[in-house]
């Protein structure tokens, strides 16, 4: 996801969004070590998506938008 696409969510859904990438983060995990995990690029761009998510968090909560 985008960050201008994340920026435009609420504090409240980027939270959610987070608690789902690292859900599916650790199914990836299962995946890979298990050697069924094809295109391991997924793990890569979902770490940071969810890092970049706390990011804009921490952004809001300094800008005050999240009281």
């Amino acid at each position: 996801m985008k960050a201008t696409d994340m920026r435009s969510m609420s504090v409240e859904g980027l939270r959610q969004y987070i608690l789902d990438g690292r859900q599916e983060l650790m199914n990836l995990r299962f995946q890979q070590a298990n050697l069924v995990l094809n295109g391991t690029s997924r793990m890569r761009e979902l770490k940071r998506d969810i890092a970049r998510a706390k990011t804009i968090i921490n952004e809001k909560k300094l800008s005050g938008e999240a009281a």
